[in-house]
């Protein structure tokens, strides 16, 4: 991270594992992804975790991936001149869904990695992951009202059994 900027709290991860600092609000993890740009989220237990298996399964045919599965933070060029707040909201928004068919046993991390290749729903895989901080689930309710606030409110991603 920029030195320059304010630091988020640092935090033991609850495998206690890893000790990342926290951003706990969405103007935090805008300028975040402003400055560092090619980021990803990931929503899962711990990165240690992660890092222990370095890949995801196809949730379809558990069919073994080969890296984790992650979406892109970085703001595409059709994205202009639209808040960031509201981009990173969006990517937030549209997999919060994971945290409650988990049964809460997930939540979103911000990463680094090399894409490797693509997974069944196009998510980037990713290699060589190097954790960055957690994402407070504070931020999650940030990014629904953020949502609830457009003119269009949008569903999370979600796919029915």
């Amino acid at each position: 991270m920029d030195e320059t900027a304010a630091e988020p709290a640092r935090t033991a991860a609850p495998d206690g594992v890893t000790e990342l600092p926290t951003l706990g609000s969405l103007a935090e993890l805008a300028d975040l992804v402003e400055r560092h740009g090619r980021l990803f989220v990931r929503w899962s237990r711990s990165p240690a975790e992660d890092l222990e298996t370095a890949r995801s399964a196809d949730h379809l045919t558990g069919i073994p991936l080969p890296g984790v599965s992650a979406n892109p933070l970085q703001i595409e060029g059709w994205w202009e001149d639209r808040p960031v707040r509201l981009w990173v909201a969006r990517r937030l928004y549209d997999y919060c869904h994971l945290r409650q068919e988990r049964d809460g046993d997930v939540r979103p991390w911000a990463l680094r990695g090399r894409e490797v290749a693509r997974g069944p729903d196009n998510e980037p895989l990713l290699r060589d992951v190097e954790p960055v901080c957690w994402i407070d689930l504070a931020v999650i309710e940030e990014a629904e009202e953020e949502v609830a606030r457009q003119r269009r409110p949008w569903g999370p991603m979600r796919r029915h059994p």
